[in-house]
């Protein structure tokens, strides 16, 4: 197997992720209910940008995806917890380790590790 080394390879790893994510008994009723099934594909487009910015550094990712976490937690009536991102980085590893090899998915998968943990971090701020 390759490292991810492009865009296209970050695309379809974002792809095949959110595909699982979608169909997954604790996330998927989640993001389901907060992204609309014609919204995906822009939705996956802005995963595509943010990934690709954190593994080789484009600028093409606007956005706050903290806020969007606070949102959502807030519309679980403050129900997300440490298991929900658990589950995403368990997912988002197995989806990395079932495509490709070598440093930039290594890279992916300590920068996924440092997010999930600020971003559940911020949601349980917010709530104080």
């Amino acid at each position: 197997m390759q490292d991810i080394e492009s865009r296209e390879d970050i695309s379809k790893v974002v792809h095949a992720f959110y595909g699982i994510i979608r169909k997954d008994d604790l996330l998927g009723p989640i993001f389901n209910h907060h992204i609309e099934d014609e919204r995906w594909p822009v939705h996956l487009s802005m995963l595509t940008d943010f990934w690709e910015m954190n593994l080789f550094g484009t600028g093409n990712f606007t956005g706050r995806p903290g806020m969007k976490h606070i949102l959502v937690d807030r519309s679980l009536n403050e129900g997300m917890n440490g298991s929900h991102f658990r589950q995403w980085l368990e997912l988002w590893f197995q989806t990395l380790d079932s495509m490709f090899q070598g440093p930039k998915v290594e890279l992916a998968k300590d920068r996924a590790l440092l997010m999930a943990k600020g971003q559940l971090n911020m949601v349980v701020r917010s709530r104080e």
